[in-house]
């Protein structure tokens, strides 16, 4: 059966699809099989599958590694360096001298030809290209091809800058953040994982696999990343931190790189920020009507402190900067200090702290103050002096946005107060905190009514929630998984909060070990939603799923 044939058959692809990318390759040339895959039609594996059963060659699946790693782990065969290049890989010869190889490119005419050429009678497997790295990385490092890992000589680092500059290495990375990019990842995870090393995407805040690479490959990626960021590829022994900026599809993207030493290897960490993606506005962010009308009447005061909480990656920063892009004009001075600074506001003074020449934050905002500003925005609260000097600067006249990591809003007094800043103090500056986390959106484009609706309805006690929101329908749903949203179900966030204003009742209220439960209470009489309730308000309007909510603010 023919390749397409296969795709529209078994795995349910539209013929329009089909059509579509034949029609891009008789204008532009170039294999099916890539074409589908660079359109976004056709993940890798479905074309791996369907490829080895068009050619009625075995396909190896992600679940068969470990079985093909026990049949072949004891075999020391030499490989051939043509046909590695080609990305076959010889698993084995058996006693007729019958070679097995396995690649994600069976299609290859000068593998082919090679093993033609040399009359050698083989049998070819099939697999993904991930599943490809995992094996043949385990499979490498049994035969000891991997770099030694203690400390590097001279040559050895001279080898090492070698290696990162070949082509397979390039390409690989190359790969990696383009297929992050792709998928709209956050976050790149490079890390080891047992006797392989594992490139995970953050995507909509959830991990998810990308590749494996071989161990004999490890230290040459690492290589490469540490050399694109200006880091020091011999030291291995202490976190290091860099930055790469580059250009992808005409847009400007930064990658905030961080190297870690683990016991067995270093895990590199690449955040990515594409500035032209982000819009800074409050309707983007998908916040509750009645939370956001609270919002915009705190941004019209002229001076406070209001403060943002929440765990890294819950979307503050997005959040903080909508708060400054509604504000920002003109007739304002805005001064921002941050660590580091992640996108460039117009209009904007935006100052990155320099922690190891001695300006932090605290010295920053002393710093700024001279500035004369309207405005001022501290990336995050991390001490007693920080806290104080934010804390008075809105008693003097200025509005003030700034961050701490707490669980819900009324931590945040909490928190200040063990930082060692006064009652009366935050009483006094405090004008709102709101608590943020980042659950993720039903997929728009298979969306569907949840099946087991009302089981759900029973146990988490949605009418009254409904009724309690002011809800007339519980709509519960659930996508069943599409090309849009990589089978996940989901795509995009949005944001879940938990507001609390600081009224004349919370600044009466003793900050004692009773206050967050007072507080609580303050917020449920006046018809304030936490951060879990809030999250069932946005899932009985289908806008996300019980799970999701659990998951993140159960």
């Amino acid at each position: 059966m023919k390749f397409t044939d296969i795709l529209i058959q078994k795995f349910s692809v539209a013929e329009s699809e089909i059509d579509r990318a034949l029609q891009f390759q008789a204008s532009y040339g170039g294999k099916i099989e890539t074409i589908l895959s660079n359109l976004g039609i056709v993940n890798g594996e479905v074309i791996c599958e369907a490829l080895a059963e068009s050619l009625q060659l075995t396909y190896v699946s992600q679940e068969q590694v470990e079985e093909m790693y026990q049949r072949f782990s004891g075999s020391q065969v030499e490989q051939s360096k043509f046909l590695k290049e080609r990305n076959w890989y010889l698993l084995g010869e058996s006693p007729t001298e019958v070679a097995y190889y396995i690649t994600f490119n069976p299609t290859n005419l000068e593998a082919i030809e090679y093993l033609e050429y040399l009359n050698k009678e083989f049998e070819l497997f099939v697999s993904s290209e991930g599943t490809w790295r995992e094996l043949t990385g385990r499979l490498s490092a049994d035969a000891g091809l991997e770099l030694a890992i203690d400390d590097f000589s001279d040559l050895e680092v001279e080898r090492l800058k070698e290696l990162a500059s070949e082509a397979p290495v390039v390409n690989l990375v190359n790969a990696l953040i383009s297929k992050s990019l792709q998928l709209g990842a956050s976050d790149l995870h490079i890390e080891p994982s047992g006797n392989i090393f594992k490139a995970r995407a953050r995507v909509d805040g959830v991990l998810r696999d990308l590749e494996f690479i071989p161990s004999a490959m490890s230290l040459a990626v690492i290589s490469r990343i540490k050399i694109l960021s200006s880091m020091d590829i011999a030291e291995k022994r202490r976190p290091q931190d860099g930055k790469i900026a580059m250009k992808i599809s005409g847009f400007d993207l930064d990658i905030r790189v961080s190297a870690l030493p683990l016991n067995a290897g270093e895990s590199i960490v690449m955040r990515f920020l594409l500035k032209e993606s982000v819009r800074y506005e409050l309707s983007t962010l998908g916040i509750s009507d009645d939370i956001r009308q609270w919002i915009d009447e705190d941004l019209t005061k002229s001076s406070g402190v209001i403060l943002l909480t929440g765990p890294t990656g819950s979307g503050k920063t997005t959040s903080l900067y909508s708060f400054l892009n509604k504000l920002n004009n003109d007739k304002v001075k805005i001064i921002t200090l941050e660590d580091p600074v992640e996108y460039q506001l117009d209009g904007v003074n935006q100052i990155q702290v320099k922690p190891d020449i001695g300006f932090d934050f605290a010295a920053g905002l002393k710093s700024i103050l001279r500035q004369d500003p309207d405005i001022l925005m501290l990336g995050e609260i991390r001490d007693a002096e920080s806290a104080k000097i934010a804390m008075q600067s809105a008693l003097t006249g200025h509005l003030v946005f700034s961050t701490v990591h707490t669980n819900d809003a009324p931590s945040a007094y909490t928190r200040l107060i063990d930082l060692g800043v006064e009652e009366f103090l935050l009483n006094a500056a405090l004008v709102s905190i709101v608590a943020q986390r980042l659950v993720r959106k039903v997929c728009s484009h298979c969306s569907e009514p949840h099946e087991h609706a009302q089981e759900l309805k029973v146990k988490y006690n949605l009418e009254a929630y409904a009724k309690q929101f002011g809800v007339e329908n519980v709509d519960l749903r659930v996508g069943s998984g599409c090309k849009s949203c990589a089978f996940t179900g989901y795509q995009g966030r949005v944001a879940i909060l938990e507001y609390l204003r600081v009224d004349d009742e919370i600044r009466s209220m003793p900050k004692g070990a009773d206050f967050l439960l007072k507080a609580t209470r303050h917020m449920q009489q006046n018809g304030v939603r936490d951060l879990y309730e809030d999250g069932l308000y946005k899932a009985i309007q289908g806008i996300t799923t019980i799970d999701e909510v659990v998951r993140v603010a159960g």
